[in-house]
């Protein structure tokens, strides 16, 4: 069956939302940078946008994805590195301590550890936790800045202020890429834990709007913490928050009354709360 121009840019959407956060961890690995890895994505999504349309959707779209904007990393480096050729500076960054990365290598490294690591980023102390949350959905969520806005009720242009502040900030202070270890590990993982049940009680519990919940903000909030549960398989907090959301979540559909008015715990209609979350 011919592929129509519609069913090309419904199958980039849902690549994305599935793809991005490995696309972005891979891509912040190499370029040591999660605001030139997340440039460097969009323009593998945008050149998915021109091209499948009319080659159609291929076969491992994430794979293609990957493969674009590895070439653009590339691409960069090679200019950068010529640059400063060209200006004298290379120095120490090519006789010595900072080598070019090897990314035909690294293209080929876990998709978990990058994951691991650009949650840590993400979630970084350093920054505020609006400007946490705001990154975390924005890198890890794969939402939009509208979408972002819109689940918080706030401007558009006050959620693309914080992530742009933050991979600012993140850049400034040279945030290493890694996962931390020992008593930084439990520390960060602190921020992290809380940013993801921030999101999730934002979606449980809306501070602010005609809405009582909103569940897609905890289906957030669950992937999130559940993606961390399979990354970091030996830390019982982690564990912990996962089942405390799924519990929480299993009563989401009884919470509020077909009139949107909330129902409490006790009058709740059993036989709408998810057995499989229980």
């Amino acid at each position: 069956m011919a592929v129509t121009a519609t069913d090309p840019h419904r199958a980039i959407d849902a690549v994305w939302r599935i793809e991005s956060a490995r696309l972005i961890a891979g891509l912040a690995r190499m370029v040591r940078d999660v605001g030139l890895a997340e440039e460097l994505a969009q323009e593998a999504l945008v050149a998915a946008l021109e091209r499948w349309p009319e080659s159609g959707v291929p076969e491992n779209p994430g794979a293609w994805l990957m493969t674009a904007a590895k070439n653009r990393a590339i691409d960069l480096l090679r200019r950068r590195k010529l640059l400063e050729r060209k200006q004298e500076e290379v120095g120490r960054e090519v006789e010595g301590e900072v080598e070019t990365p090897d990314l035909d290598a690294a293209i080929d490294d876990g998709v978990g550890d990058d994951l691991l690591r650009l949650v840590f980023i993400a979630c970084h102390p350093i920054l505020s936790p609006e400007a946490r949350v705001a990154l975390t959905l924005r890198l890890l969520g794969g939402l939009t800045t509208e979408e972002i806005s819109r689940a918080f009720l706030v401007p558009e242009t006050t959620v693309a202020q914080r992530i742009v502040r933050a991979k600012r900030t993140l850049a400034e202070a040279r945030v290493p890429f890694e996962v931390p270890r020992g008593a930084d590990l439990a520390a960060r993982l602190s921020s992290v834990l809380e940013v993801i049940y921030l999101v999730f009680n934002e979606g449980y519990s809306a501070t602010a709007g005609d809405d009582w919940t909103r569940p897609e903000l905890c289906q957030d909030a669950l992937r999130l913490g559940r993606i961390l549960a399979g990354l970091l398989p030996e830390e019982p907090e982690v564990h912990a928050l996962a089942a405390l959301m799924e519990i929480q979540a299993s009563r989401l559909r009884a919470r509020v009354s077909p009139s949107g008015e909330p129902v409490l715990l006790l009058d709740q209609n059993r036989a709408l709360w998810d057995q499989l979350l229980i």
